[in-house]
């Protein structure tokens, strides 16, 4: 569906140019629209996809990330990017962004914010050598530091954390995790799963603390070592914290948007309470059509696709964004697909496979239909998976041990 150029809003703003604003930009251009588009990024080089970071790139494979398009693109389709650029504020009323003491006009403008890595407020977390992992520049500084021998202390047991520690054994350093939940991954994969996962770090001698917290860090300028509540220090060259990310809202609350779920709250469509502000990506908190609650999700697949997903609706569609999250991971000889969106705590968990061999399908049922399938180290069937996560039709545990 392309909007002609009559019905077209004369100026699209959008702030964030990382992965969803820049597949938004693109998208704008490939359907059609022919008035001025502007991009406002903080980050200084060209928009690129994350996942790199905490594999390849750390890894040493490569060092650089995905490239959302090359320079070219963005010159030869006319969207203006403003690079290490700021934006401060969005005065609503007068339909303006400012930013860098400079004013960018909207018809509509869509928020693509993002997210920034969670900090933790304690003893010593002001001391060099503490690091986090979000940007390029980031994952390339950790990799300095994944040197043979030295000792890194990695702050969580979400997947960033367990990805950075498979780079770190594979560059030879000495690695403990730190994660105060009874497993890593505890959230997304439940107990059963998430032992699997620490079974496969322990398994490459990373030195698991787990179900208990940090309370400090201390050293003489530079980190030194990291303060475990009933526990001796553990001494550290460097240590990684990766306790989450905290999405990029404050403009939208400012703003007086509506919020929700920690995000910005966003309808079927993407659409703000502001009919003239969307947003997408891991600031969104979307009212899904195929979920009773809102969800927000902070991965790869849903800030491409809802990107590209939401041209069609700036440019006055009201069409429904109704994909299921999805999102890879790669930890030493592991590969796992995730789609869906599950609460391990509360959906039935089923296995088709071997936990022990690392070879399984997960599956994790809600009222007789498949919330969410996770593959490790089995390929053949991603469009069954697909299938059974999309339909939400009944299945029995006989099918899908069986598949």
């Amino acid at each position: 569906m392309t909007q002609s150029p009559t019905s077209q809003p004369s100026r699209i703003v959008i702030i964030g140019a990382a992965l969803a604003g820049a597949s938004a930009a693109i998208a704008l251009r490939d359907q059609g629209y022919q008035g001025e588009l502007t991009v406002i990024g903080e980050e200084g080089e060209l928009p690129y996809e994350r996942p790199p970071l905490s594999k390849a790139v750390l890894i040493g494979e490569r060092d650089e990330p995905d490239w959302v398009a090359e320079e070219a693109t963005y010159e030869d389709k006319g969207i203006s990017l403003k690079f290490g650029t700021t934006a401060t504020r969005i005065d609503r009323s007068r339909k303006v962004v400012v930013a860098s003491r400079t004013e960018y006009p909207y018809d509509k403008l869509l928020i693509a914010t993002g997210a920034g890595s969670r900090r933790l407020d304690l003893p010593g977390a002001d001391l060099d050598g503490l690091l986090t992992l979000r940007t390029l520049e980031e994952s390339l500084a950790l990799r300095e530091r994944f040197t043979e021998g030295a000792r890194i202390v990695i702050v969580g047991g979400g997947w960033i954390g367990c990805e950075a520690a498979a780079a770190a054994r594979q560059h030879g350093a000495n690695v403990t995790m730190i994660e105060p939940r009874s497993q890593p991954l505890l959230q997304v994969c439940g107990e059963q799963i998430g032992a699997t996962f620490a079974a496969l770090h322990r398994d490459h001698g990373v030195d698991l603390r787990l179900g208990i917290g940090v309370t400090g860090f201390a050293g003489d300028g530079a980190v030194s070592s990291v303060h475990i509540k009933g526990y001796a220090s553990v001494p550290a060259d460097m240590v990684l914290i990766a306790v989450g990310a905290a999405p990029n809202i404050a403009l939208a609350d400012v703003a007086g948007l509506q919020l929700a779920n920690g995000g910005i709250a966003v309808d079927a469509t993407l659409r703000s309470s502001d009919r003239d502000i969307y947003a997408v990506g891991d600031v969104a908190a979307h009212d899904h059509p195929k979920y009773p609650h809102r969800i927000r999700v902070e991965h790869w697949a849903n800030a491409k696709d809802q990107g590209a997903h939401v041209a069609l609706n700036l440019l006055g569609a009201e069409e429904p964004y109704l994909l299921r999250p999805f999102f890879f991971s790669d930890q030493y000889d592991l590969g796992c697909e995730y789609r869906g969106f599950a609460d391990p705590t509360k959906d039935r968990l089923v296995v088709r496979g071997d936990l022990k061999s690392r070879e399984f399908t997960a599956f994790w049922v809600r009222a007789g239909a498949v919330a969410a399938a996770m593959n490790v180290n089995q390929w053949d069937d991603a469009d069954t998976l697909q299938e059974l996560v999309d339909s939400g039709r009944q299945v029995s545990d006989k099918e899908l041990v069986s598949l």
